[in-house]
C-alpha cells in the first residue's frame, strides 16, 4: 500500500507537469489535524484548472494515479445536481488499498469551496494561506434555547410515526421514521451534551462517528441498542431505548444549560407508545375512551 508521502508526491508531480492545472491541494481528513490516521482515509483531491473539458474527455488520463480497482464518477449521476464545466471528479479505488476523490475544478468553483485543506501546488498564488482556526468551523456549536426546545418538541411530535408505523407492520417506513427523523435529534442533543462538557471545542464527526469517544461506555452501549434488526419488536424495544436514552440526555442538558423541558409532554408521548404497543392488531379505535395520561 503505497504511503502518503508517495501519494502526494504524485499528485504533486502530475500538477507540475501539466499547464492546464494551476494548483492542487488536499482537503477532507488527510487537512484535518484532529482527525486519527488509518487505512481507510482516502484522498480528497483538487486539481484547479483552466478547462475541465480536456479532463473529462481523456477517458485514461486517471490511470496514472495507479492500478484502479473500480471507479465512479460521481458528477454523471443522475441523481445529483452538478456543474461539469466547473468541476468535474472521479472516484477511485485503487488495487494497492488506497482510495482517492479526484476532482478539477475552476478557479472560481474551487475558491468558493475552500474549507480545510493544504496546499500542494500552487503556481499563481491563487489560494489562501488555510487559516489555523478552519477546523473549529466542525466543532459542536453552543445550542440556543429555542434549537433545544426545537429539537424536544420534533423529537416527541414524530415518535407518533413510528408508533404508528409499528401497530400496522410497515417494517420499512417505521425504520426510515426511527433512523432518519428522530435520530438526528438524539445524535442533535448528544452531542449539545458532548459539547458542553468539553466547552464545545470538539467535534462529533458525521453521523456522530465520533461520540464513542466522548460518551461513558455505559451511555454508549445504550446508544449502540438504538439500532434495530428488523422485526416489530426488536423496533419496539429500540423505540423506547432511544426515548429513554432521549430522554435523559434532554433532562441533563436542560439543567445544565438552564433551559425549559416540557416533562409532561414528554410523559404524555412515552404513555402513547406503550398504549400504541399494547393496542390489538385488529383494535376498532386508538382509544375506545376518552384517554387523558396526566
Amino acid at each position: 500500500m503505497r504511503t502518503e508521502t508517495e501519494i502526494l508526491s504524485l499528485i504533486k508531480n502530475v500538477a507540475l507537469q501539466d499547464d492546464n492545472i494551476r494548483a492542487a491541494y488536499i482537503e477532507g481528513s488527510r487537512a484535518n489535524p484532529e482527525v486519527v490516521k488509518d487505512i481507510f482515509q482516502d484522498y480528497d483531491i483538487v486539481y484547479i484548472v483552466n478547462s475541465t473539458k480536456p479532463f473529462q474527455e481523456d477517458k485514461k488520463w486517471v490511470n496514472r494515479f495507479g492500478e484502479i480497482l473500480y471507479m465512479h464518477y460521481p458528477e454523471d449521476n443522475v441523481f445529483y445536481p452538478s456543474d461539469v464545466n466547473n468541476c468535474y471528479g472521479w472516484q477511485l479505488q485503487f488495487t494497492d488499498g488506497n482510495r482517492m476523490d479526484l476532482h478539477v475544478c475552476t478557479k472560481e468553483n474551487a475558491l468558493a469551496n475552500l474549507e480545510i485543506y493544504k496546499i500542494i501546488v500552487d503556481k499563481d498564488g491563487v489560494l489562501p494561506k488555510p487559516p489555523e482556526t478552519a477546523v473549529k468551523q466542525y466543532y459542536v456549536k453552543k445550542p440556543q434555547e429555542i434549537e433545544f426546545q426545537c429539537t424536544c418538541s420534533n423529537f416527541w411530535w414524530c415518535t407518533n410515526n413510528v408508533a404508528k408505523g409499528l401497530w400496522r407492520k410497515e417494517i420499512p417506513y417505521a425504520m426510515d421514521v426511527l433512523n432518519y427523523v428522530l435520530r438526528p435529534h438524539l445524535l442533535r442533543l448528544l452531542s449539545w451534551e458532548i459539547g458542553y462538557e468539553h466547552d464545545f471545542s470538539v467535534s462529533t464527526g458525521k453521523s456522530g462517528k465520533y461520540i464513542e469517544k466522548y460518551l461513558s461506555k455505559e451511555k454508549y452501549d445504550l446508544f449502540l441498542k438504538t439500532y434495530p434488526v428488523g422485526n416489530v419488536g426488536a423496533l419496539w424495544d429500540a423505540v423506547f431505548e432511544m426515548c429513554g436514552l432521549f430522554q435523559s440526555t434532554a433532562v441533563e442538558l436542560s439543567g445544565n444549560m438552564s433551559f425549559a423541558y416540557d416533562h409532561v409532554r414528554a410523559k404524555n408521548c412515552l404513555d402513547f407508545l406503550e398504549h400504541v404497543r399494547q393496542l390489538p392488531a385488529d383494535a376498532e379505535g386508538v382509544f375506545l375512551v376518552k384517554k387523558s395520561f396526566v
